[in-house]
């Protein structure tokens, strides 16, 4: 591939992963099992990217491992519903072809693992968004580093990654260790959590202590949050994540019940919303199930999104959450986020959201005032 036997896309591939793993001191390329390209929102990527795109596939580039993708920037059946602007969507559906000629499935999700992606204990990936990194490294015990959207692109054309990082065992270890002394119930507690301690582990990883009990739509909370605030690819609590592995001379923190109100507080403006958006990351099933119950006893106060998979959307269509949601005046959009959808281009100010990933990104990226709090809250508010 790089010599250009196998064409000019693998071998512009092969260039970069090449070029990535002299920098690292790579010793060898590995193969992976599957990659997760980022770069997908025409929001993200502009004019440039999407030349780059139709450029490669011109080119002839293939897939060699199963690929999918980040969130792109709308729903792509429900962008006029959700008043994406006409030529952004125009350009959006551009790129999602141009993918798609390479063999990338139009599956557009930061949460694979909720759609039955779920890399094995041990297994090399390659995967691009920084949630689903810290899900597959930390949760699943696969092992990934933080991949670019041009490096997890060559390595699905390619088929292997560099074996340098993460990929190494003897580079699996917490550095920070952290015993949570407070109460964690629902996902904005996670989230703040996360969102606290990114900050403060910024590129070291960190071991949770005395967290009893998180499921995954909690963990993947906590992780998106410290990726989002720290650039954490790894993390482990005890007796819940497959690794346990602390350095003898890691850095020891406590974390209270007022470090978390403060974490809580410093999210939110305390404004009142004029969209709320859920599911960042994608929402489980029992994320969409939840808010559907509420909101079946009460309606929110303004416009709000669920945002999932296009597979747990259909889920939800059937079991009859999705009824109870359009009918509360919400939507459930699939495949794609708040984060790279053009918010300010469509007149939100303030955004209202449950996810520590969401509160960091949405000041920034889309120009919004962040209303944070628990489901109950920031619905209703």
């Amino acid at each position: 591939m790089y010599d250009g036997e196998l064409g000019e896309a693998a071998r512009q591939s092969m260039e970069i992963l090449v070029a990535l793993g002299r920098i690292y001191n790579a010793e060898k390329m590995i193969p992976i099992t599957s990659a997760q390209v980022a770069g997908v929102s025409y929001k993200t990527i502009g004019d440039a990217g999407l030349e780059y795109l139709q450029d490669l596939s011109a080119k002839g580039a293939k897939t060699r491992v199963p690929a999918f993708l980040n969130p792109a920037g709308m729903d792509r059946e429900q962008w006029r519903e959700m008043k994406i602007p006409e030529d952004f969507a125009k350009k959006q559906i551009a790129i999602l072809d141009a993918y798609s000629k390479m063999g990338i499935m139009k599956t557009c999700t930061c949460a694979p693992y909720f759609i039955g992606i779920r890399p094995k204990k041990g297994e090399h990936v390659a995967w691009a968004e920084s949630s689903a990194i810290a899900f597959a490294n930390s949760v699943l015990g696969a092992r990934t580093n933080r991949e670019g959207g041009p490096s997890a692109l060559a390595a699905a054309i390619c088929g292997v990654t560099p074996y340098y990082g993460l990929h190494m065992k003897e580079n699996r270890v917490a550095n920070i260790l952290i015993d949570v002394h407070c109460g964690l119930r629902t996902i904005a507690d996670f989230g703040a959590l996360g969102s606290a301690v990114g900050k403060l582990a910024k590129d070291k990883y960190p071991a949770f202590r005395v967290i009893k009990k998180a499921d995954e739509s909690r963990l993947k909370v906590l992780g998106a949050s410290m990726a989002a605030t720290g650039s954490v690819p790894l993390f482990f609590i005890e007796g819940i994540t497959p690794e346990w592995s602390v350095a003898e001379d890691a850095q020891h923190i406590e974390f209270t019940e007022a470090d978390l109100r403060a974490a809580r507080k410093e999210l939110d403006t305390g404004l009142k919303p004029d969209l709320v958006t859920i599911g960042c990351p994608h929402a489980s099933l029992e994320e969409i199930r939840e808010v559907a119950v509420l909101v079946a006893k009460k309606k929110p106060t303004c416009e709000f999104w669920v945002c999932t998979s296009g597979k747990l959307k259909a889920d939800a269509d059937r079991l009859g959450y999705r009824k109870a949601i359009e009918e509360a005046g919400g939507l459930i959009v699939a495949d794609t986020c708040m984060v790279v959808c053009p918010l300010e281009e469509m007149g939100h100010v303030v955004t209202g959201t449950n996810s520590g990933k969401a509160a960091a990104y949405l000041p920034n990226l889309c120009k919004q005032k962040v209303a944070f709090g628990d489901l109950e809250d920031i619905l209703f508010r």
